[in-house]
């Protein structure tokens, strides 16, 4: 488990929230049958190489509701979304599982999933191992690990889970600091979050200041706050790998189409 001080920020009160949630979910049903759902499970996609293509790799995320915005969309239905998603040309989806603060839940992720070819990512408040054996028992093909809700060793030991399950998880930064505990666990997808999960600000600086800092022989994914062509081709450019896009087309009334306008044309990506 985390040993994460709670300062009172947005993100002490979602991992209070989602600590008691797991442990009681735990009581329930035990990570024996979670380990036997586990490899009754469909095979993992393999999420590394679909954000490693020479193009730009938008992550796609589902997501119905945020602390900051509330309801994002309303109705919410993930399967299509995750088809049409696909369709226009997703390299992986996103979908977040928390209930309370984002709307998510497990069978959205299984449901965004079913119809697709695509891996599928858990985006959710993981801080132990029952909850990996619980993303792969629900078919996610990866999963987010947030720097500044784990320690040390437990990052390292759910990243070695994940692995062991055949899933390379998203490992998410937002500071230089987070970046070298993320380089210390042997994090091959690093994350960089433009948004400050203590006062939920956006600045795609972040992501700029960041960049020549990740290896790379690392996958290095920007995530929130981008919403044009032109930001992905200058963090392409920088020596970004994939991008995380999920209100921006959560809002669109057409997600799909606002897809297809961030990829832009192909010359972009090249």
């Amino acid at each position: 488990m985390s040993a994460h001080a709670n300062t009172g920020t947005v993100l002490d009160r979602i991992l209070q929230s989602r600590r008691a949630a797991v442990e009681h979910r735990k009581s329930v049903l035990p990570e024996t049958a979670l380990k036997y759902g586990a490899k009754a499970a469909s095979p993992v996609r393999d999420f590394a190489a679909a954000l490693s293509r020479n193009t730009l790799n938008i992550i796609a995320e589902l997501k119905p509701a945020s602390p900051s915005r509330g309801v994002i969309r309303d109705p919410f239905d993930p399967m299509a979304l995750g088809q049409s998603l696909a369709a226009a040309g997703a390299a992986a989806l996103s979908v977040l599982t928390e209930p309370e603060f984002f709307g998510g839940s497990l069978k959205n992720m299984r449901d965004a999933r079913k119809e697709i070819a695509a891996p599928v990512l858990r985006k959710d408040f993981i801080m132990d191992s029952w909850q990996v054996w619980e993303s792969r028992a629900n078919d996610a093909d990866s999963f987010l690990l947030i720097v500044a809700a784990l320690n040390d060793p437990s990052l390292r030991e759910l990243i070695d889970l994940g692995r062991l399950l055949g899933m390379e998880p998203l490992v998410e930064v937002h500071t230089e600091a987070e970046l070298d505990r993320a380089l210390a666990a042997e994090a091959r997808i690093i994350g960089v979050n433009n948004r400050d999960l203590k006062t939920l600000d956006v600045r795609v600086e972040t992501s700029l200041e960041l960049i020549d800092l990740i290896p790379d022989d690392c996958i290095a994914v920007a995530e929130s706050g981008l919403s044009t062509n032109a930001d992905l081709v200058r963090l392409r450019n920088a020596g970004f790998d994939a991008f995380l896009v999920g209100e921006h087309l959560m809002r669109a009334a057409d997600p799909a189409a606002a897809l297809t306008n961030l990829l832009g044309p192909t010359s972009a990506a090249d």
